[in-house]
């Protein structure tokens, strides 16, 4: 017992000896890391002096750069991008504005022929592209699981080869790479602001995971384990606090609805510097498209528009337009067509696409469904032009410019009831229906149904009501509530 004794106090008194050589260990550390994190900024700062150029004033040429690792895959977030730089070359014309992006397989002459050919844009001013050579490190598929961190991480590492070829004045990160704020704010000295789509992780997707429910980034081999679950749910926590963290060190921060909103203030806890700015959608020149009376039920299509990805869940839209087709009971010559519409940004985009023309064959609509991927601005208006019904089935969808899209052409709106299109979009305007929203297969289908079993003249109402209610969203709104959310960036 006494030796026991003896053990255990010479145990402490070893502890109590090596306590106080370790806490000046540990204050070495964190000075030499400190010194040398400043160092790394000193030098960064010198670096863009050295390399600044100076306007037809004398002065120096402020640098306002854009972190956009996919600015040519031609979705929502590319308009905003676009819209965004043309708004602020107007107001600050003497500025040099950048875009990281890793698409290294086009030039940045064609990036920009690109944007006016998708988005009908074209910049007043030229761009300097910088061309990252580690965008694979924010794919998902290098990260088949604990994904959210390793894109996180990855984001980190792409914006130092980012911060490493280009220091600017204004650091814009429009893509959601929130990790990368923080890198641009302390070592690139910079002046930070965010465009957020759509967070990272939101409250919802914790529920998700604490009600054990299956979604396409919750596998069913995880809802089906409590343990498994249990811990997604701490490791979810866990980046939430992180991800709240490295977000709310931003000075501007914009959201593009309020379903955004809500998530961004319960995380981030920065609603001083947040705002609502609704994306750019080109309502114009949809509005242009002659509202005509419909013609004959044989000329019927229902378009989908929007990015092949998962969260989009377009198997939705085909199991749906598969059920809906077997209980209609209009002739086989009057069936409608769907046609999928959108953008594929990579490899695994196009496989995608592969997977979801096999879902057709099994379901046996595969004639009935065509797909239109990366075309021409034109030929996507053309089709809108056409439709009766345009269909969107994304969970919470952030905001959703293509369904804003569908109501200035003029189709009738079938949207999945959250997110965005709930709260912002797909909402009576001055007591009037402007569209319909479902959940579930079942709901789709019968909608389907229901819409085209409308007369023409209830449906004309309709596409009337949903017309008006989007120059909310127009070019010019975005632009003004953009230049004024940026505004503290340029002071």
């Amino acid at each position: 017992m006494a030796a026991g004794g003896f053990c255990l106090c010479s145990l402490v008194r070893l502890l109590c000896s090596l306590f106080i050589p370790g806490l000046f260990l540990s204050g070495a550390l964190c000075l030499c890391l400190v010194v040398l994190l400043w160092g790394i900024r000193l030098w960064l700062q010198q670096r863009k002096n050295q390399l600044a150029s100076t306007g037809k004033d004398g002065k120096r040429q402020l640098v306002v750069a854009f972190f956009h690792p996919y600015c040519n895959a031609g979705g929502g977030g590319e308009r905003v991008l676009w819209c965004a730089i043309r708004a602020l070359q107007k107001k600050y014309k003497d500025a040099i504005y950048v875009v990281y992006t890793g698409d290294k397989d086009v030039s940045g002459e064609q990036i920009v022929e690109s944007a006016f050919r998708r988005f009908n844009i074209k910049l007043t001013h030229p761009v300097k592209f910088v061309f990252l050579v580690k965008r694979y490190l924010v794919e998902a598929s290098l990260y088949p699981h604990f994904t959210l961190l390793g894109q996180s991480l990855g984001s980190v590492f792409l914006g130092w080869e980012a911060l490493m070829k280009c220091v600017p004045d204004v650091y814009i990160d429009s893509m959601g790479y929130a990790f990368t704020l923080p890198l641009f704010k302390y070592l690139g000295g910079c002046r930070v602001g965010c465009y957020v789509h759509y967070p990272t992780i939101s409250t919802d997707m914790l529920s998700m995971v604490r009600s054990q429910n299956a979604r396409f980034n919750n596998a069913a081999f995880i809802t089906r384990n409590p343990l498994l679950s249990k811990l997604k749910l701490v490791y979810y926590y866990l980046f939430a606090f992180v991800y709240g963290l490295v977000g709310s060190r931003s000075d501007v921060i914009m959201v593009n609805s309020s379903w955004t909103l809500n998530h961004i203030l319960s995380l981030w806890r920065a609603g001083a510097c947040t705002s609502v700015v609704y994306p750019p959608c080109d309502v114009q020149t949809f509005l242009d498209i002659p509202l005509h009376e419909e013609k004959s039920t044989t000329e019927y299509s229902i378009v989908s528009l929007g990015q092949f990805r998962p969260e989009k869940d377009h198997p939705l839209q085909i199991r749906a337009f598969a059920k809906f087709l077997e209980k209609t009971a209009l002739g086989q010559q009057s069936l409608p067509k769907l046609i999928l519409i959108g953008g594929c940004r990579n490899q695994q985009d196009e496989q995608r696409v592969n997977r979801l023309k096999k879902l057709c064959e099994e379901l046996g609509v595969d004639k009935k469904v065509e797909f239109k991927v990366n075309i021409p601005f034109e030929e996507l208006k053309q089709y809108l032009a056409d439709a009766i019904i345009g269909l969107h089935t994304m969970w919470n969808e952030h905001f959703g410019i293509g369904i804003v899209e569908c109501m200035a052409a003029g189709t009738i709106i079938l949207a999945h009831n959250s997110g965005g299109p709930k709260l912002d979009i797909v909402v009576p305007y001055e007591g009037h229906i402007t569209g319909f929203l479902a959940e579930n297969e079942d709901d789709y289908s019968e909608t389907m149904a229901q819409i085209l079993s409308l007369s023409p003249e209830k449906r004309l109402e309709i596409r009337q009501n949903a017309r008006q209610s989007v120059n909310r969203f127009a070019d010019q709104e975005f632009e003004g509530a953009f230049l004024l959310s940026v505004e503290p960036l340029f002071k």
